[in-house]
């Protein structure tokens, strides 16, 4: 034994070949945590000790190879000093470039994922081969990051400045197919034949029939490109990735910038420009937020995986009852991931509508190239459109997604609950409708639970769970296990009205209402609500969700909440709805619908929607917008977690960020007001005060303010 520590050992095969192993003996996976760190500086001053080695390997005893640094122990990092950091950098780096100058060649051998830092610990070996179902790339970007490991100044020299731009980027992970074309794997082989090929390529360089040397000078060295190459390649750089990332995530242009500026110096020299590209970032509110959004879906993954594992019923075979778009998306969401559905309507005209929709969403994969003719033809024969409940008994979950009309549920429910088996699940697809007042008439209520897609269901990720007074923990266990099956990320909340998600978007929306009551121009509103980061402004979203179907979840959270939601005298949207302009469904709402010449969708402003208000137009401050239309929804997080609609400050920013698109790079609204301050909050909040109780601050955060908390250190 050459070296051996807790996560990783190096060891001596025949023929003078070394093998390091990755294998941490207290986690499921490798990561590049502090310690792993240590140990493999350790184990190259062990390998250059040891005399007759003639060459490396690199292996993973895991299922997967490494899968990046541990950026829960690297969090608190990121609250050093600017100078701490660049140290730290500089001191890990010192290991990789330590591996990559061994005086023997090196041959990785991945086999699973290597992403950000396991690729860049690959990246280091003059060698590197994959099985096929290998991953590899550097998607730091996502966390609001780029490579700190050396991966933007090794991936360039290997594959290009462009593709790695690219890669670094996009922040994907790539199958090895794409990895070999573009040069960042030498091969790729059957996962048996892995370690005897890395063993053979070792001994093969060794023995001078493969150049390790020649390759090892091309990473050390300058980037290899002449002016026009240059000028190209980072100028197109940032028009396309600027274009998509400016002005919120600075981590993608960052990446440029240090590719850039490093791409004439040696591998040294431009580690220099890496680290202090990588603090830059590191240190931003985007990438706090990004990390966060990283640990709190691990949260929500975390807790999917622990109700597969107690769940006592397991989801073998679904139901829909109600098809039409909604029922449509939901059969294809469960089909597609390999859960058998039913579909059930009480006419056929619906049941076509619903097995068109699947349809056309599968088409629309095998027409982008992700999905195979073949492959879209077994989906499909999983979804049984009926018109009768004879096949709907042998289900273990039913999703009733009929009219949003309580009366059609209950009786729905009711007949449901009567044929299927006395331990199916009966779940009920509502937005608005108690999952109490649902369950009255069930004789087995503790089967039954809320189940809240958001529309379109393929897209959307999120699936509000809701539990009933009754509903057991057996039940909530199962449907959370089967909409993570399904691909989506459960959060489970409280009965309560419009539940979660709805119950605090609306005083968003009746933040945007009292605005336009005032004379502000909603074109101004969601001009400044979507530089905020939303996908779309709060006019353009009632346009989107329906008039109509927005007007009614006002009334019920204005009879569930009269103090903070009462309706509002002169409300515009209660206006469009009157007026039957629901918005996209019907060509008009705030704003026109229709299509060009070509086709295309096409949105257009609506002068008569001020003649609803009669109120003067006026131009507002930009701030003051922002803080009306935020404050509201902030304030009814605050009482939902405070009251345990939801559980954490983690699931209540995910279901945000999930389920209406909250700006990602703030995190989530909770994780937006620890980043404003919450005495900065309390201080906005006073300036509203004449607006009525949906203004006024929240027992919860003057609490936190006095103990000076916040939401994610509480």
């Amino acid at each position: 034994m050459i070296y051996e520590g807790q996560t990783l050992r190096c060891e001596m095969l025949d023929n003078g070949i070394a093998e390091l192993i990755f294998d941490s003996k207290t986690g499921s996976v490798n990561k590049f945590d502090n310690e792993t760190l240590t140990e493999w500086g350790e184990a190259i001053k062990a390998l250059n000790a040891t005399d007759g080695i003639r060459g490396a390997i690199v292996t993973s005893a895991k299922s997967v190879f490494i899968v990046g640094a541990d950026i829960t122990e690297f969090l608190a990092m990121f609250k050093e000093t600017r100078e701490q950091m660049i140290a730290w950098c500089a001191q890990a780096n010192t290991i990789f470039t330590g591996f990559e100058d061994l005086p023997f060649p090196t041959v990785v051998a991945i086999d699973g994922f290597a992403l950000g830092g396991g690729m860049e610990m690959a990246l280091t070996c003059d060698f590197r081969i994959a099985t096929p179902n290998s991953r590899v790339g550097l998607p730091e970007t996502q966390l609001g990051l780029i490579p700190g490991f050396g991966g933007t100044v090794r991936l360039p020299r290997l594959i290009g400045a462009d593709n790695a731009l690219e890669w670094i980027a996009m922040a994907k992970p790539y199958k090895p197919d794409a990895a070999l074309k573009m040069g960042a794997l030498d091969a790729v082989v059957a996962p048996e034949q892995l370690k005897e090929i890395a063993i053979q390529m070792a001994s093969d360089a060794a023995d001078g029939k493969l150049d390790w040397k020649g390759r090892r000078t091309v990473k050390q060295s300058p980037l290899m490109l002449n002016k026009l190459e240059s000028t190209m390649a980072f100028n197109v750089a940032k028009g396309v990735i600027g274009a998509k990332a400016l002005p919120h995530y600075p981590a993608p242009m960052e990446a440029i910038r240090v590719v850039e500026e490093g791409a004439r110096l040696s591998r040294d020299e431009a580690l220099k420009i890496e680290h202090e590209g990588f603090v830059n970032v590191c240190q931003t509110p985007q990438a706090r937020a990004m990390v966060q959004i990283f640990l709190s879906d691990q949260l929500l993954k975390g807790k999917a995986k622990k109700a597969a594992k107690t769940a006592t019923k397991a989801v073998k075979q679904a139901a829909v009852l109600g098809a039409g778009i909604m029922g449509g998306g939901i059969a294809y969401q469960s089909a597609s991931k390999g859960i058998p559905v039913i579909m059930k309507d009480i006419n056929q005209p619906a049941l076509d509508l619903g097995m068109n929709e699947a349809i056309k969403i599968l088409s629309k994969g095998v027409k982008l190239g992700k999905l195979k003719a073949d492959k879209m033809a077994k989906v499909v024969a999983t979804i049984t459109p009926t018109l009768d409940y004879a096949s709907v008994k042998h289900a273990d979950l039913v999703v009733e997604a009929v009219v949003e009309n309580p009366k059609v549920k209950d009786a729905v429910l009711q007949e449901v609950e009567g044929i299927i088996a006395e331990d199916a699940i009966l779940t009920s697809n509502t937005s608005t409708i108690s999952i109490d007042l649902l369950a009255r008439n069930l004789k087995r209520p503790e089967l039954f639970c809320g189940m809240h897609f958001f529309n379109p269901v393929h897209k959307m990720p999120l699936v509000e769970v809701i539990r009933g007074e009754k509903t057991s923990d057996e039940t909530i266990a199962a449907t959370v296990a089967y909409a993570s099956a399904m691909g989506k990320s459960a959060v489970v909340v409280k009965d309560c009205p419009g539940f979660y998600v709805n119950r605090v978007l609306f005083p968003y929306f009746r933040g945007f209402s009292l605005l336009m009551n005032e004379g502000a121009d909603f074109r101004q509103i969601d001009k400044v609500m979507t530089k905020f980061g939303w996908p779309m402004g709060p006019a353009y979203l009632l346009d989107v969700v329906g008039i109509d179907t927005a007007h009614h979840c006002a009334d019920v959270l204005a009879e569930g909440f009269p103090e903070r939601m009462a309706t509002i005298d002169g409300d515009v949207v209660a206006g469009l709805f009157l007026q039957g302009k629901f918005g996209q469904k019907t060509g008009s709402g705030f704003y026109s619908y229709s299509v060009d010449k070509k086709g295309r969708p096409k949105k257009d402003f609506v002068e008569e929607v001020f003649e609803i208000i009669g109120t003067p137009k006026k131009e507002y401050d930009t701030n003051e917008i922002i803080e009306r239309m935020m404050l509201p929804l902030i304030f009814e997080v605050a009482r939902c977690l405070d009251e345990g609609i939801v559980a954490t400050a983690e699931e209540a920013d995910m279901a945000l960020l999930f389920g209406i698109g909250f700006p990602p790079f703030r995190g989530g609204a909770l994780r937006y007001a620890d980043e404003t301050g919450l005495e900065n909050i309390v201080a906005m909040a006073d300036k509203y005060q004449a607006l009525g109780v949906s203004y006024e601050v929240p027992e919860l955060i003057k609490q936190m303010v006095a103990d000076n908390k916040t939401f994610y250190n509480a």
